[in-house]
């Protein structure tokens, strides 16, 4: 390379780090947390039901930290059981039932709680609750019920 040419890339070599920022920062999505669902527009991964009823949706975040979005817990439990990595590698997000506004605050679903005999959009069931809240079950027993329902 001669000195000419050398020369005149240094602008595009100053340039390249900070270009990088630049659209690096212009991602509105985090690489961790539950990320924003459009209502009414988001589809469901597994079934491909648009995602409408906020009591029920869920989100997991995987490794490479790609958001999948689901309509039901239901739908999230089957998807993630054909999925290679496992629970530790995972985010796993539902929403509080009984938040105001219905979906507005997102629990880890491995620590909610869940109320059974729900109407939810696919039929499994059940809707996530914080932790703690009566007459309700854990992560593991609604994640068996809705595998033994199946689909």
């Amino acid at each position: 390379m001669d000195r000419r040419r050398f020369v005149s890339s240094l602008p595009a070599l100053a340039a390249g780090p900070y270009l990088g920022a630049v659209l690096a920062g212009c991602s509105s999505e985090p690489l961790t947390g539950p990320a924003e669902i459009k209502w009414d527009r988001d589809v469901c991964v597994r079934c491909s039901m648009v995602i409408s009823e906020r009591a029920y949706a869920a989100q997991i975040r995987d490794p490479m930290k790609k958001v999948h979005k689901f309509d039901d817990f239901g739908c999230a439990i089957f998807w993630k059981e054909h999925q290679t990595f496992s629970d530790a590698e995972i985010e796993f997000w539902v929403p509080d039932a009984r938040a105001e506004p219905a979906g507005g605050t997102w629990l880890d679903a491995r620590q909610a709680a869940y109320l059974a005999g729900r109407r939810s959009p696919m039929g499994y069931g059940f809707a996530a609750v914080a932790p703690g809240t009566p007459e309700t079950v854990g992560y593991d027993a609604a994640r068996k019920a809705v595998l033994a329902k199946g689909r």
